[in-house]
């Protein structure tokens, strides 16, 4: 995501560094489940948990195309026979699809297509059972209609397989897509986050490629490969990866499965983007340990902590040390170019999710949508399922918008806090953690009952009561992370006011034997601030000697 901010910077465009995708297959993870992530991220974006009820659709019936991005009427196409329920980016087959926007050649973009990304997306989820339906239904459709957005990233997960695939329009009037689907190893993870990311492709395993029959004949055409069929290369030939493309981007990928491959920071040149003869990661990896949902909810809290691309400690951050740096990514000075690190989790995010699929599970119950409405480090996770014929309240807010607050809406109020955090961040996050991190493992702790209690439900008093059980149990969640994150916020101001740190005791506000609030602490500049203060100012701010 997002929109199709497309930056003419360096010769080819690269699109808006936005969000970021990471996958583990179902022999990567501790339980079996099928893992996904994805961070939906744009600058003033608001976005609800999307929800698309299942319905019957009788002959004739159309459905109209309205762009994801920017609410176009695009025209209508024959609306499916049948269409499954749609909660997020799940349905309740436990089918999963999210995206990055690369962007890619500019030219191939097409304006004239009916079909944009998202709806894309969505149009999937309702059509489909598995992800191998899900690229059909998908390829079908762009083939068909046309598509209209710049080059797509895909992640499409069911219960048993993850896969990725990339496509691309055919330029104006072209009609049609070209594209190459890769199913993902059971035991391996895999990434992308605004850059094309296949590259050469084994055209004979019939069981795990899939690709347009147009795939490379459409580039020879352009005269953009000349090669072997075998040695055609995706990324190279559509979307070559820049600097841009490799410290904003790929950068993020890097930044996680180093986390689980202790040789994986040979690739740090390629992630740093300087080097053009640097060795391109790979698209997956085998990881050195199995992970958990926790460990794909931290990965989407990363800001390069502990490697050399972090942020610490310099200007950037303010007094306390935020991890967040101000859009846009680059900016200069003296008429030259410089630029901010774009890590995994940033402020632009609009939602966040972990989504857990699970094949040994009755398909209600297997599959778990996490989501946190605002961006991952500064959100709890609630749990959704997949059968859910309603979101709860907090996640679609009567009247809330991206202009209209309310604190009955968890983006508004989880942006709240998060707005109070940023810039006296490492004052004020570990209050913020905390809340979160109690509520995550609160939540973490509960799902084995619960689901246990649903399978209870389903196999005594059948399919319905069980979903209301589950909807309900979201609902109720969704409701408590709201109330938390509200005490929350009025307990940062009373705490951190005026930039003093107001003490406690036993969890609650000290006081003078009076009944006022206790003295609070000054805690001023961090060292490392005042040193810098002074080595820019001198002895502007130096007391004389008496």
């Amino acid at each position: 995501m997002k929109k199709l901010f497309i930056l003419l910077l360096f010769g080819m465009g690269t699109a808006a560094m936005a969000c970021t995708n990471f996958i583990a297959g179902k022999k990567a993870t501790v339980d079996g489940s099928v893992l996904c992530t994805y961070s939906a991220d744009d600058y003033g974006m608001f976005i609800n948990l999307a929800h698309y009820p299942a319905g019957k659709h009788a002959p004739g019936t159309m459905r109209k195309i309205i762009d994801w991005d920017d609410g176009t009427y695009h025209g209508d196409i024959p609306e499916a026979p049948v269409t499954y329920n749609v909660i997020g980016n799940i349905n309740e087959w436990q089918v999963t699809i999210g995206e990055t926007t690369y962007g890619g050649r500019e030219e191939m973009t097409d304006p004239t297509g009916l079909i944009d990304y998202g709806s894309l997306i969505y149009l999937a989820l309702q059509r489909s059972k598995t992800a191998r339906e899900a690229i059909q239904v998908m390829t079908t459709l762009a083939e068909t209609y046309g598509f209209r957005s710049s080059g797509e990233t895909f992640t499409i997960c069911d219960p048993n397989e993850a896969w990725i695939m990339e496509m691309m329009g055919k330029g104006p009037g072209g009609k049609g897509a070209v594209w190459v689907a890769l199913r993902i190893p059971d035991d391996a993870i895999c990434g992308h986050a605004n850059q094309s990311r296949i590259r050469t492709f084994n055209q004979k395993d019939k069981k795990n490629v899939l690709f347009s029959k147009d795939c490379i004949k459409f580039a020879r055409e352009k005269g953009w490969f000349n090669g072997k069929d075998a040695d055609f290369n995706w990324c190279e030939t559509y979307a070559p990866a820049d600097f841009g493309g490799r410290r904003f981007c790929d950068a993020r990928v890097w930044s996680f499965f180093r986390k689980y491959n202790k040789d994986f920071d040979r690739y740090l040149p390629w992630a740093m983007g300087k080097d053009k003869d640097a060795e391109p990661m790979p698209l997956w990896i085998i990881p050195d340990r199995k992970l958990s949902v926790a460990d794909m909810r931290e990965a989407m809290r990363d800001h390069y902590e502990g490697t050399p691309l972090s942020v610490d400690n310099d200007l950037g951050g303010g007094v306390w040390n935020m991890p967040y740096r101000p859009t846009p990514l680059r900016f200069k000075v003296d008429g030259k170019d410089y630029f901010n690190e774009r890590p995994i989790s940033t402020q632009q995010s609009s939602f966040v999710y972990v989504s857990q699929m699970r094949s040994w599970l009755p398909r209600q119950i297997g599959g778990c949508f996490w989501f946190a409405n605002d961006e991952g480090n500064m959100c709890a996770f609630v749990p959704i399922y997949c059968g859910n014929p309603t979101q709860p309240e907090c996640f679609n807010t009567p009247g809330a918008d991206a202009v209209t607050f309310s604190d009955k809406n968890a983006f508004w109020v989880c942006n709240w806090v998060s707005n109070m955090v940023y810039p006296r961040y490492a004052q004020m996050f570990p209050s913020l953690k905390a809340v979160r991190d109690s509520l995550d493992m609160s939540y973490d702790q509960l799902q084995q009952s619960i689901e246990q209690r649903a399978l209870d439900i389903l196999n005594s008093q059948g399919e319905q009561a069980a979903v209301k059980y589950l909807t309900d149990y979201s609902a109720e969640k969704g409701a408590q992370m709201l109330s938390r994150w509200r005490q929350l916020a009025t307990y940062l101001i009373v705490k951190y006011n005026d930039m003093v740190i107001k003490p406690e005791k036993d969890g609650k506000f000290e006081r003078t034997e009076t009944g006022m609030g206790a003295r609070p602490a000054r805690p001023g500049y961090p060292e490392s601030v005042a040193r810098q203060l002074v080595k820019q100012t001198g002895d502007k701010f130096a007391v004389p000697e008496e």
